[in-house]
């Protein structure tokens, strides 16, 4: 076969170097490099309660035959039947929320779910337009940028800055910025936002809502991290849904990323649409995830371990690495943004002198990964200074590894400000 082979449209689009494919591989070469420091990845925490509470559920569903009769027989496309109604019950339930089981979806990871609600709504449509999605805060999650069939299905704006005491800071949605007219399909923001852990504020929310309701477009918002599960959020937020809502979950951070198991909430016109993408694009999402999942509902597990366990480990795992980098950097030009929740840390080196994808491969010559703020702060036109300045941390590794890397990463930061 030729080396130069040509692939269709679609095959050279998704045959490019991608900033998401470049994190995952860093993810997998840094877990199998004895000493690498990994501050980079999004692989949630190995939590010994709930790795244990893993454990037990497991054998228990091996021993009753759960666990066998989920590998061995496909579910429906749109997911677990039992899983589906369980949590469309206990959603209603807890929040009062006007679903049933016919408003859920599920999808084999919820980057699966996003590549089929953009490629949904976004890019070249019947009468020849191209819309596009609308992220109202940039920087957003890195693996949105390249999961257009087409490309160029994003706009971003840049966020306000609110400095705060502690050499902290908190990007805020500008409102006065944003324009919404035909070419845009829909709203989109994650919440709280990987990368930086900005939580956007109820008022934030029903704003938006607000906005995609006027315009007649939906409002996504990526829940991976948010609440009532995994509830990795340490401010006050209320979970939010209504018709007009595509709301997207997962089972990754309450621990089970193995499992690609994605919840997409969302009217039954969307629901059905994404059954159907689900069913011609993989038969049936994959069905161990849903069935861990329902028996965590049936024991009254879900919410509970994601209030009493995730949320603060998670919470005092931040305020020590916020407190190490603080001790370790101590340049007034370097700031971090008000931990909100999720699993990272986004760290803010004004003026530096190069930027952080440079500085990115002088950690990783060193055995420390991080991500690259460029990557970031997609959908814009603009250049800006701030999006060079940025990087993206992990801070739920050992004590001990934290405190290494964050020394390097200081070590190398004070070198490049003294333009070395």
């Amino acid at each position: 076969m030729s080396s130069s082979k040509i692939y269709s449209k679609f095959g050279e689009k998704f045959n490019r170097n991608s900033g998401i494919t470049q994190l995952m591989g860093d993810l997998n070469d840094g877990l199998r490099t004895p000493g690498a420091l990994m501050l980079g990845g999004g692989n949630p925490a190995a939590i010994p309660e709930m790795m244990d509470y893993f454990s037990e559920v497991t054998s228990q569903m091996l021993a009753n035959g759960e666990l066998v009769s989920a590998m061995a027989n496909y579910d429906g496309p749109q997911g677990k039947d039992t899983f589906v109604k369980g949590l469309a019950k206990l959603l209603r339930d807890t929040y009062g929320w006007d679903i049933s089981e016919k408003n859920i979806s599920l999808t084999n990871g919820s980057q699966s779910a996003f590549f089929y609600l953009f490629n949904l709504l976004a890019g070249k449509q019947p009468d020849g337009s191209h819309k596009k999605i609308l992220l109202p805060l940039a920087p957003e999650y890195i693996g949105y940028c390249d999961s257009g069939i087409e490309d160029d299905i994003f706009v971003s704006y840049k966020p306000e800055i609110e400095l705060l005491e502690d050499r902290q800071f908190k990007y805020h949605v500008d409102f006065s910025q944003l324009k919404i007219d035909e070419s845009v399909a829909a709203i989109c923001a994650s919440r709280p936002t990987n990368p930086t852990g900005n939580l956007l504020t109820d008022e934030e929310v029903y704003k938006l809502d607000e906005l995609a309701r006027k315009h007649n477009i939906p409002l996504i918002l990526d829940n991976a991290y948010g609440t009532p599960f995994p509830n990795i959020v340490f401010e006050e937020a209320t979970p939010f849904w209504n018709d007009n809502t595509i709301l997207c979950m997962s089972l990754s951070k309450l621990g089970l990323p193995g499992l690609r198991c994605g919840i997409v909430i969302a009217n039954e016109e969307t629901t059905r649409a994404l059954t159907n993408i689900n069913g011609i694009i993989g038969l049936a999402p994959g069905s161990i995830g849903p069935a861990v999942a329902q028996h965590m509902i049936e024991s009254n597990d879900l919410l509970r371990l994601s209030d009493d366990v995730i949320k603060p480990f998670y919470q005092q795992k931040s305020i020590r690495a916020v407190s190490l980098l603080q001790s370790a950097i101590v340049d007034p030009r370097f700031r971090i943004h008000k931990p909100e929740g999720a699993m990272f840390l986004w760290l803010w080196f004004d003026e530096l002198p190069i930027t952080t994808m440079e500085l990115y491969k002088r950690l990783k010559a060193r055995g420390v990964l991080i991500v690259p703020g460029e990557y970031f702060f997609f959908g814009q036109e603009d250049l800006w200074d701030h999006s060079h300045q940025c990087l993206r941390m992990n801070y739920v590794q050992n004590d001990e590894d934290m405190q290494k890397g964050i020394q390097i990463i200081a070590e190398e930061v004070k070198k490049a400000y003294q333009g070395a």
